[in-house]
Formats: structure tokens, sequence, C-alpha cells
């Protein structure tokens, strides 16, 4: 019998477990709205106490994966040997999803995150020579140096943002923008109507606590980033994937919709460099 291996992870990278459970137990469903073998092989590999996360049944972290998959897998068509850069990659399976897709082989994959981070990954993903890992924060800007920007650049930033203070997340994404034109950036931001409350850090259970979001963003700030970021040259507001459900599904159509009810819901947003 195959040990399992430690997570030694606090802080905002031991979000990346939660995250990583949800999503593998979404792809273990007869009807799983994701197919993510390798997400499942993470979280039978890893010994952690999962179980203080609370409640993992739930789709939304499965529906985050799919949406970046499908708009990182259009980049990928138009440019097949761009490079995709995960910022904060933490437990991740999106090159594997992606490979196996049909995007083609010749896409490189820079992972960029904090050393122990990396260090797991290491340990448990299959080992690519189109995979490059980088075991820094993303606010040290020398990750970019190990860019080719030749055949286009994709940055995604999933799971990130929301935990850095403003003046950091804009600083990112300002650094994009003027050394990607032509590239694009895709990440995401919890409720700005819980924006106070996230700033404190919300309860998943009596044992877990989600790390305190400094960054939050509201529908009409982030479609003003074309104004306030140089290089920014179209912003667009990502509708959610269609979940399992349909109350669930008629809810995420109404808060798309109706733009009283923008502040009460997730943002997902692409921008694009020019």
């Amino acid at each position: 019998m195959t040990s399992k291996h430690t997570a030694d992870l606090t802080g905002v990278s031991e979000t990346a477990l939660m995250t990583l459970v949800v999503r593998a137990g979404e792809a273990r469903r007869p009807d799983a709205i994701i197919d993510d073998p390798m997400a499942i092989h993470l979280v039978d590999s890893i010994d952690f106490d999962f179980a203080k996360f609370g409640f993992t049944r739930r789709q939304d972290m499965a529906l985050r994966a799919k949406l970046f998959d499908k708009h990182t897998r259009r980049y990928l068509l138009d440019h097949p040997k761009a490079t995709v850069v995960a910022l904060a990659e933490g437990l991740q399976t999106s090159f594997h999803r992606l490979d196996a897709a049909d995007v083609g082989h010749d896409f490189r994959w820079l992972s960029v995150d904090l050393p122990p981070m990396i260090d797991l990954r290491r340990r448990l993903l299959p080992e690519s020579d189109r995979v490059e890992m980088c075991a820094q924060s993303a606010l040290d800007f020398s990750w970019m140096d190990r860019v080719d920007p030749q055949h286009g650049v994709f940055i995604t930033a999933e799971g990130l943002l929301m935990y850095l203070q403003p003046e950091e997340a804009m600083s990112l994404i300002t650094a994009c923008a003027a050394r990607f034109p032509g590239g694009q950036m895709m990440f995401d931001l919890a409720p700005s109507a819980f924006a106070a409350l996230t700033r404190r850090g919300m309860r998943t259970s009596l044992r877990y606590r989600v790390p305190p979001m400094p960054f939050s963003l509201t529908v009409a700030e982030a479609a003003d980033l074309v104004n306030t970021v140089p290089g920014v040259r179209a912003v667009h507001d990502l509708p959610a994937e269609p979940a399992r459900g349909s109350v669930l599904n008629a809810v995420m159509w109404t808060w798309q919709r109706i733009p009283l009810l923008d502040p009460l819901r997730p943002l997902t947003i692409l921008l694009e460099f020019g």
C-alpha cells in the first residue's frame, strides 16, 4: 500500500486543499459537471483532515474551474503554442484537463506558487517537459522573465486576487498589462456586497475560517479597468457556466441579468491586453 503525502500548508495556501476536495467530490459523482480524475488522485494521495472544511458537497469550485478552462481553451485554440501562466495555482489540475482536450499539445505551462505548494505539486503530479514550476510569490514579478510572449500569453489568477491587498492586486494587473500586450488575464472575485464580511474571514465550519479577502471590485469598477489600467483594451464580465439543478441555474441566470443584483454575485473577469 502506497503511503500518503502530508500537506503542510497554512494561511491562503491551505485554501487550495478546500477547493481541491470540493472539485474532487464533484468529479466523483456519476452526474459530475467536471471530468477531473487528477483531482480525485490528489485527494486520495494526501494525508489531511479534509472534514475540517465543513460542507464540501457543492458545485461552485467545479463551475469556476470549468469557466477558467473554457476561456483558456478559447485562447489556446487561437494561439496553440501560447504559454499559460497559472498564478498561485495551488492544487488546480487545469493543465491535465486541457491537455486531454482538443487544444493540441504545443502549449506550455508556467505554475507560479509559494515553495511549499510547488514542493507538493512536484511530489504528487506527473512531470511534463511542457510544465515549468516557479517557486515564488506571484507578486515577485521576476516570474515574467520566464515567459516567452512570442506565441501568446494567457494568465490565470484563479482564487488569488481576492486574498491580496488592493494595491497589490492592482499592481499585479498593471504589470501584466504592461508586460504582455496581446495576452489575456482571467481572475475571479467574491461578491462586492459581502466585502465587509470577507475582509474579516468567513467560517466554513467550527474548525475552519477562510482567510481574509481584502480585495474586491464592483461590476462598474471592474468595467472601468479599461480606463484606469494602461494596456487593458477590453474587459469582459463572464457569465457562469451552467450548473446542475434548475433552481440553481435560475438563480444564476437572474444574478447575471438584473443589474440591481450585481453586488450579490461573484465576478469572473477576463482582461484583454492591447
